[in-house]
This record gives structure tokens, sequence and C-alpha cells, in this order.
């Protein structure tokens, strides 16, 4: 097994964190009888030799003796093994850098064991082998013929729904096999097969076949859920599984109660794509089961529907909301960091909410082991959604003794409805030592609702920030940015600020004290010099918000014209910094002709600038009609502009939305 091993010149060789001169006996630890010394050996593996999907010198030579291990019956767990040499060898990936290929090169090479590993008395061997040949061995018409093999003669499920994944990656990946492959999964998704495996193979035409779908595709998958929930079994125990302080030991404990069912569905969801309409009756479906883990399920594969596609989402998120009241904890929470990401989109829950709110106070307010408290999900995603009800419920956390410094950043979602908070969030902004460490956070997001709210009053606890803040650094400027926004929010009503803001016109926030000084006194003479100067610094990150600010100044702010041009046009420019410049200018100069060019191209080159050139679309009414055609175009569009890259990462549902709202104001006035 481990043959020729010292003979490497392992201390040469190199991992993620220097020498891999620890690597041999990382690979005799997943051979070890002991089960811990395995897990914490195949966690190295991942957390070293092949660390986050990198392939170094030494994991070169780790495949011929990871191949070995994996052929010897008497090792134990040796499914991880596979699935590390799969992960090794790309998983059909295509970076170009010469390790990957050299890796994928040395895991293809060995590929005849994976194809003697699918008959392996192991059914998790069996069940890895099984996704491990379709991908590395360059025989298509041979992998097809072993899968059909073996599923005549299989008897585990698990192992029956990875060849089925097989069946649809090699249908995809190989068209000459497709048709038959493809025939196989059609009679795999009709009885006699079980719930789970027709599940499975429906999961795989949804990808490879979709015109193989029956039509009532929503119905027949929800009650093949509730037939396999029906018959499943209670979860396998496993009394001599080490809990290990590993991250492969976290992500065991934190699987989902019923992890294949969770996939099947997520197989399915992520196959159907942007077809809209079957996803929200299925998940409409899953979410009105009667078994609580397929609901749980549901809730948590929701954000990967509506955080990613645009649609009529009212009756699964009232779905969502119904599930608040379900005794389970992990279905109730859930439910609640899903609306928490929804904002309006969250009201057609709000009564659920509400009735959560009202009678759990004990969730009002979340502690933390570390820092300060947060404000807890049920309320935070009631008051975001606009409901006033969240109102009297901030009130009486603002009066008690825990007040969450989040607090603030939610009013705004609130409207003028919040106003009867004023007075309250005054008093926590006057309890603020403004030099204090960590007075930003704190003070911060008082000023947000303040600003919000339109409370002139508070403009003399304002300055008293302003002028006393000791904070270094970052933390000093974001306070002073957010003061000065405050107080030019406020315009002529806080004029008694003027010598605190022209003091202010040099230094970390002389972009936003501009911006200020220009809503409060309307000095073009004092203003412009510095917005012009930040203009032209290129190695400024506040171009942006100087030609904001020069735009709002309207043709006031002529002088920089030749300043916003030259920004404009620079090519190797931030795409935001140039759309705040190319939007500055047609405010400014009422001439779009020059600027569509550019708007154009940073709108493609960029998602984070289309809600601002929507916005500055719709504020110059008829005269935004060039750029009509682009947000029809955006309005058009299923996908969500902020959708993550391959449909993994976080999702804006509350930026999608307001692009949305300001292309339909742009195109409609």
């Amino acid at each position: 097994m481990f043959t020729g091993m010292d003979e490497v010149d392992w201390a040469s060789m190199r991992h993620a964190y220097g020498s891999a001169a620890d690597v041999p006996g990382l690979l005799r630890g997943l051979a070890s009888a002991d089960t811990a010394e395995r897990e914490i050996a195949l966690d190295g593996m991942y957390s070293a030799v092949h660390h986050q999907g990198d392939v170094y010198d030494s994991t070169l030579a780790c495949v011929p003796f990871l191949f070995n291990i994996a052929a010897r019956q008497e090792v134990r767990d040796r499914d991880g093994i596979v699935e590390l040499l799969v992960s090794i060898g790309g998983d059909g990936e295509t970076r170009e850098a010469a390790a990957y290929a050299m890796a994928r090169t040395a895991v293809r090479s060995g590929a005849e064991v994976f194809a003697r590993l699918t008959g392996d008395a192991d059914a998790g061997v069996r069940a890895a082998a099984a996704g491990a040949v379709v991908r590395f061995l360059d025989e298509p018409a041979r992998v097809l013929d072993l899968l059909r093999q073996r599923i005549t003669v299989e008897r585990d499920d698990r192992v029956l729904l990875a060849l089925t994944e097989g069946l649809g990656f090699l249908a995809g990946r190989h068209p000459g096999q497709a048709a038959e492959a493809v025939e196989i999964l059609v009679a795999q998704s009709a009885p006699p097969f079980g719930p789970g495996l027709r599940l499975a193979a429906l999961g795989q035409l949804a990808g490879c076949a979709p015109d193989r779908l029956p039509a009532d595709l929503a119905a027949t998958v929800v009650g093949l859920l509730r037939e396999r929930s029906e018959r499943r079994p209670l979860p396998e125990c496993e009394p001599d599984r080490p809990d290990t302080n590993t991250l492969i030991g976290r992500l065991r404990r934190l699987r989902p109660s019923d992890e294949e069912g969770s996939q099947l569905l997520r197989t399915l969801h992520r196959a159907l794509g942007g077809r809209v309409d079957d996803r929200i009756a299925l998940l409409s479906g899953q979410l009105s089961c009667p078994d609580v883990t397929d609901r749980c399920n549901a809730v948590w594969m929701s954000m990967g529907l509506i955080g990613e596609w645009r649609g009529d989402y009212a009756g699964p998120v009232a779905l969502i909301g119904a599930q608040l009241g379900a005794d389970d904890d992990r279905l109730r929470d859930g439910a609640t960091s899903v609306l928490e990401g929804l904002f309006e989109l969250a009201l057609s829950a709000a009564d659920d909410l509400d009735a959560l709110v009202t009678g759990r106070p004990d969730l009002w307010v979340q502690p933390s082991e570390r820092g300060a408290s947060w404000l807890g999900g049920a309320l935070k995603a009631l008051a975001r959604s606009g409901d006033p009800r969240a109102v009297p419920v901030l009130g009486e956390v603002l009066a008690g003794p825990d007040v969450p410094p989040e607090l603030g950043r939610v009013v705004p979602y609130l409207g003028r409805a919040a106003a009867p908070l004023a007075p309250a969030l005054r008093e926590r902004l006057a309890s603020v030592p403004p030099d204090a460490s960590g007075a930003c956070d704190r003070a911060a997001p008082l000023l947000v609702a303040l600003r919000a709210l339109g409370d002139t009053e508070c403009v003399p606890l304002v300055l008293r920030l302003l002028l006393g803040v000791r904070e270094e650094g970052r933390s000093r400027d974001v306070l002073a940015e957010e003061a000065l926004r405050t107080l030019g929010a406020f315009g002529t009503a806080a004029r008694e600020a003027i010598p605190v803001v022209r003091g202010l016109l040099e230094g970390g926030s002389a972009v936003a004290a501009a911006d200020a000084l220009w809503t409060l006194d309307g000095d073009a003479e004092a203003v412009l010099p510095v917005l012009v100067r930040e203009l032209s610094d290129e190695g400024s990150c506040r171009r942006s918000a100087a030609a904001d600010a020069l735009a709002r100044m309207g043709p006031a702010a002529g002088p920089a014209v030749e300043g916003l041009r030259r920004l404009a046009g620079a090519a190797a420019a931030h795409p935001l910094d140039r759309q705040s410049a190319a939007c500055a200018l047609w405010r400014i100069t009422g001439d779009p002709d020059p600027v569509l060019p550019v708007l154009h191209d940073t709108w493609a080159q960029n998602t984070h600038t289309r809600v601002p050139i929507a916005e500055c679309v719709a504020g110059l009414g008829p005269e935004g009609a060039p750029l009509h055609d682009l947000l029809r175009a955006e309005l058009a569009a299923p996908r969500r502009h902020t959708a993550p890259a391959h449909g993994f990462g976080a999702r804006d549902v509350f930026t999608d939305e307001r692009l949305l709202e300001w292309c339909r104001k742009a195109v409609l006035n």
C-alpha cells in the first residue's frame, strides 16, 4: 500500500502550510484502524495538501498512494478517499494552470480502480466510485454499460441514487451515449422503482432531457416526496464515530437530518433553473408537506429560488411564514432567517411574523458571545418588510437595558410610521460618549435612523459627535461621514452646523463635508475645489462620491465638467467611478450623447452600477429616454442582477428589487 513512499523526497515539496514532510503521516493515518485517526488524517489532506481545492507538488505525489489505499478492502472509510481523488482530479473543471491539468491526468490514469470499486463490498465506496468513474474513465460506452449492469444488481438505495446521478452526468457530457442514458432515466422515473430513485431520475432528466419530464411535474414530485417520507427510516446511529475537532467532523454534525432528501430536491431545483413557475409550484408543495423535515428542507432551499430568480413569491413566502408557528426550532429559525433577507417581499408573511414577535418577547434581542447583541430575526424581518406593527416593539427594545446597535438600520424601512421612535433614538444618541472606543459602531446606526426620519431636533447631538469624536482612522471617517450626511439631509434646517462643516473641508471626510455644505449653504466657491481635487486623485476611493455630489449641484458644478469628462472616459478607472462621472455630466450639462456609451459599458461591466444608473435615468424624467431600452431589457430579464455566479454565494434581494423599482419609475414616467 505504501511501497515507495519513503523514497519520495517529501521535505522538498510544499503544501498550503509549508513543507510537506508531514504528508506520509497523513497517508498512513488514512489507513489507520482507528476511526478518529482516519478522520483527522482526511481533514489534514483537505486543509493542507488539497487546501481549498489547490494542487501542489505534494498533492500530485499523493495520488498513487491514495489509489492504493482506496483499493484495499480492509481499510475503512475509503469512500472519503475516493471523494478526495475526485476533488483532486477537478471533477470536470477546466482550470488552466499546469498543476491542475497534471492532477486531472494523474486521476484519469487510475480510473480503472474506480471501475473495480463500483463492485466493492462497501456500499459507501460503491456510491463514491459511481460518481468517480463517469468523470475520469475515458470510455463513455463502457461506462454506460457498467452503470446499466450495476443498476440491475444493486440493492442499496444510496448507491442506486449515485448510479442515477452518474447517468445524468454521462448524458450531459457524452452526446453519443445520451439517448440510451436518458431512456434508462425515464424508466427509473416511473413505477416499480421507489420514490427516492424516481425523484433522483427526475432531477437528472430535468438537467439533460427536460422534454421528458411529466407535464404535472410539481404534483408528481410532491407526491413522491410524501411517499418517500412515509417510508423514510430513522437515521442510522454511528456509535463508533468520534467527535473530532475537525472541519470534516463539524460538517458531519451540521448535515441536515435528511441529507439525501435535501440533495434530491436541491438537484431538481437547480436543474429546473429559470422555470420559475414550475419551481414555485414545487416549493409550495414542499412547504405544504405534513413532514417537518421536508418543510425544513424546503425553507432552506427557498432562497436559492427567490434570491436568484424574479417572480411572484407572495404564495411561497406566506407558506414560509406559516412555519414560524411550528414547534420545531430548526424549522422556525430557518423560516426566520429566510424572511430576514426578503425585506418587502416578506409582507405576505407579516401576520405570522407579528404573531411570533408578539408571543415571544424573549426573541426580540439575541445576545452575542462576543461583542454587541443582535436584533431578533423575526422582529428584524417584520421591520424590514415595512410593517408598522414593528414600531411599538422597537420602542420597547429602545427603552430596555440591551439595545442592539443594528436597531437603527431597520428604522428607514418603516418610513414615517417610525416617527414615534425619534425621541428614544435621540436619547440613545445622547448617551454615546463621542470620545469613547466603539462610538462609531453605536452612533452610526442611530444617525441612519434619525436621518431617515428627518428629525432635525438631533442637530445639536450630531454636532456634538463631530466635535468630540476621538476614534482614529477609518472609524473616525465613517462616523464623520454619517454625521455629515445627516446634516446634509436636513438642508437649511441645520444651518447652525455650517461653521463646523466648513472646518471639515480638509481631511478624510472632505467630500462628505463639501456635499453637506452645498445643501446647507449653497456655497459653490467653497465646495467645488474640494470635489474637483478628489476627482483628479487616481488613488482616491472617494471619486465616485465626489462625482455624485457634483451631480446634486446640477449646472452650478459647471467648472467641474472637464474633470468629470476625463474620469468618465478613463477606461482604466473603476466602473463605479466612471458611471458616477457620466451621470453627473448628464445632470450638469443636460446632454446625454457623450455619456451614453459610458453608461452602457459600465452597466455591462459591473452590476453595482445598475441601481445608480436607473436612479439617474428616473431622475431625468423624459430626458432619460435614450437609456430606456436598457431599463426595459432589465425589467424583462428573469434572473436577478445580484444573483451570484454559478448560483453560489450571498443573495441580495433588496438591491435587485430597488433596481426594478427604479427601472419601472423611469420607463413609466
